[in-house]
C-alpha cells in the first residue's frame, strides 16, 4: 500500500505538531504503523503567505523536520531514494519519500531546485494554486502555461529522473508540461466528469496521462469528490471506476492529501483508516486491479 501525497510536514512546521503521536495529525508514526500503508510521500509545501525572501529557508526547515522528526528517531522508518529501497522493506518497516508541492520557493534560481533534488526530493509539483515563475497555477484566472524557465525546470527533472507533478498546474500548462516531462504524474486529483472542480482532470487530461504512462493519485478531500456533506467510500470509488472505464487501470494510485485539508472523506480522515477502505474495495475490484492501484502502478513507474 502506497500513498503519494500528505502534508504532515506543513502541519509540523506551522503548528509544531509532534510526529510521534499527535492526534491532530492524520499521518503520525502511531497511526502510520497501525495502517497498511508501507510507503508514504511527505510533501514540502511552503504556504503563499510566507514572504518570498523566506520561502527557500522555510522549505529547508521542512526538510530538516523530515529527517530530524520522522527518519532519524525511528529505525523502522526508512528514507526512500530508489526502487530497491522500497522492494527491500520488511513487513514491519515503513518507507518515507520526500516530495515538493509548488516551486515558489526557488524563485528563478535553478540551483535551488538542484539542492532540493540532492537532498532527496523525488517528486516536484510545478505549482500550487497560485502563479510562480515556472507556470500559472490552476486557480490563476490568466491561465498561462510554462515560462522559458519552466521548461528548463522540466529538463532538469528529466535529467535527474524525477517525477513532474501536475496536480495544481494551469490547464494550458498541463498540456505543455505533460509533453515535455519524461515522468509526468498527478499526485492528488480526481475526475472532472464525476465531480466538476478546477483541480480535477477532464477526459483529455486523463487520456494524455494514459498515453504517457503517467500516474493519477485519487484524492480524499471532500470538495474534489462530491457536493454531498457526508462522503462515503462509494463517492471515492466513483472516481476510480470512471478512470478504470477510461482505460487507466495501470495509472491509478492513491494521493490522499492527508493533513492538506481538514475536510476529508468522513470514513478516511486518518492513515489508519485505510485498511477498512481497502477491504471495501476488495468487494468491487479484482485482486489484480486492486494490487495495481495500491502499489504496483507506483512501483513499476518509479523513475529513480
Amino acid at each position: 500500500m502506497i500513498d503519494c501525497h500528505c502534508d504532515a510536514l506543513w502541519k509540523m512546521w506551522s503548528k509544531a505538531y509532534e510526529f510521534a503521536n499527535d492526534s491532530r495529525l492524520s499521518v503520525n508514526r502511531e497511526k502510520w504503523l497501525n495502517s497498511n500503508v508501507q510507503v508514504q510521500c511527505f510533501a514540502i509545501f511552503v504556504p503563499p503567505e510566507v514572504p518570498m525572501e523566506a520561502k527557500f529557508t522555510t522549505g529547508l526547515q521542512m526538510i530538516d523536520l523530515f529527517f530530524d522528526k520522522i527518519i532519524q528517531p525511528y529505525p523502522e522508518i526508512k528514507f526512500i531514494t530508489n526502487k530497491q529501497d522500497i522492494l527491500s522493506l520488511k513487513n514491519t518497516e515503513r518507507g518515507a519519500i520526500l516530495t515538493l508541492e509548488g516551486l515558489d520557493l526557488i524563485g528563478s534560481d535553478l540551483y535551488k531546485l538542484r539542492i532540493l533534488l540532492h537532498l532527496g526530493v523525488k517528486m516536484v509539483g510545478l505549482s500550487w494554486n497560485n502563479p510562480n515563475l515556472v507556470t500559472d497555477g490552476v486557480m490563476e484566472q490568466r491561465g498561462a502555461g510554462l515560462t522559458v524557465f519552466g521548461k528548463e525546470v522540466i529538463q532538469l527533472l528529466n535529467q535527474y529522473n524525477i517525477w513532474t507533478d501536475l496536480a495544481h498546474i494551469s490547464y494550458s500548462g498541463f498540456f505543455e508540461a505533460v509533453q515535455l516531462a519524461d515522468f509526468p504524474m498527478v499526485s492528488h486529483a480526481n475526475v472532472q466528469a464525476v465531480h466538476p472542480h478546477p483541480r480535477n482532470l477532464d477526459d483529455k487530461q486523463i487520456q494524455v496521462l494514459i498515453e504517457k504512462g503517467g500516474l493519477i493519485g485519487i484524492n480524499f478531500v471532500r470538495e474534489f469528490l462530491t457536493t454531498k456533506q457526508y462522503v462515503t467510500y462509494d463517492d471515492i470509488y466513483q472516481h476510480i471506476d470512471y478512470l478504470l472505464h477510461k482505460g487507466a487501470e495501470k495509472n491509478i494510485i492513491f494521493g490522499s492529501d492527508f493533513d492538506g485539508s481538514d475536510d476529508l472523506a468522513d470514513q478516511l480522515k486518518n492513515i489508519d483508516q485505510y485498511p477498512a477502505f481497502i477491504s471495501y474495495l476488495k468487494t468491487l475490484l479484482s485482486d489484480y486491479t486492486l494490487n495495481r492501484i495500491t502499489s504496483n502502478n507506483f512501483v513499476e513507474n518509479l523513475p529513480f
